[in-house]
Parts: structure tokens; sequence; C-alpha cells
């Protein structure tokens, strides 16, 4: 009999940051920016050669990696983007996205290599709507990696 294998589901996830102790506040609302893409290539025309010209990859360019939760006041991770944003000094850290399974096993992590923050919001204000305030949090950084867990 063949193992049915369904796509995992997007909201069982976890971040954790480099350079903090472990399960610093680790749960976020959203994740997104998970993107790489390799742009338009570079063309280089070899000499005595007429017919075409060489194509080649450029280098891979990054989306911003953008972290969205309930805001938190007095916590490490908010010193760390005070400390960028307010102060312009910058500890690159790696961080870690894992996504998981039900088991709350790692089924796949992308590790974003030296990331600082670069936007730092606060969701408005609206006395109509009782929701809760909400930080958004932007991080440029070098590269991602994107690792696969071994099947349990």
């Amino acid at each position: 009999m063949a193992l049915t294998r369904y796509p995992p589901v997007g909201f069982h996830f976890k971040v954790e940051f480099g350079g903090l102790e472990p399960g610093t506040e680790i749960g976020f609302q959203t994740v997104s920016g998970l993107n790489g893409t390799v742009p338009n290539s570079e063309t280089h025309q070899e000499g005595g050669e007429n017919r075409f010209i060489h194509r080649l990859p450029a280098v891979p360019t990054f989306d911003n990696l953008v972290l969205k939760r309930g805001m938190l006041v007095n916590s490490k991770l908010i010193d760390w983007f005070k400390d960028a944003i307010e102060r312009f000094k910058f500890t690159p850290r790696n961080i870690t996205v894992t996504l998981l399974n039900e088991k709350h096993e790692p089924l796949q992590s992308w590790i974003f290599i030296n990331a600082w923050p670069t936007k730092w919001s606060i969701e408005g204000f609206d006395a109509e709507n009782n929701g809760i305030m909400v930080d958004n949090v932007e991080f440029s950084y070098q590269y991602f990696v994107r690792e696969e867990m071994p099947a349990t």
C-alpha cells in the first residue's frame, strides 16, 4: 500500500533568532517574503562568433523577510529593532523559520543569513476596532538556505 502524503499546513511554524536565547519570542502571526529570484540574464558576445550571444544567469536577488505579530513590550527582539532603527546600530543575526508537522516536529527550515531589521511599523490605532496592536518588521539579509528535514 502506497503512503499518501498531503501538503503541509502553513499555519504551524516557529521563528528563531540567532544570538538570542532559544525559545525567545517564536510566535508570529505571518511570515512572508520567502522569495529568491534570478533576475534577467547577463549577455556576453564572444569575439568571432556572430550567430548568437551567450546568456548567463545574473546574481540572485531576495525579497525582504516580513514578520508580523502582536506587539510585545520589554522584549529582547524589540531592543534589537530599536538598536537598528533608532540608534543605527546593526547586529546581523541568522533567522530560522521552521515549518512544523502535527507532532510539532520540523518538516523544513529556511535560514536567512546575516539578517538585520530594515523597517519596523505598528499597525495604526483605531478606536472603532477591538483588535490587538500589531508589529510588522522587515529584514534584509544576504541570502537564504532551504533545508529539508529527514522523513520520520
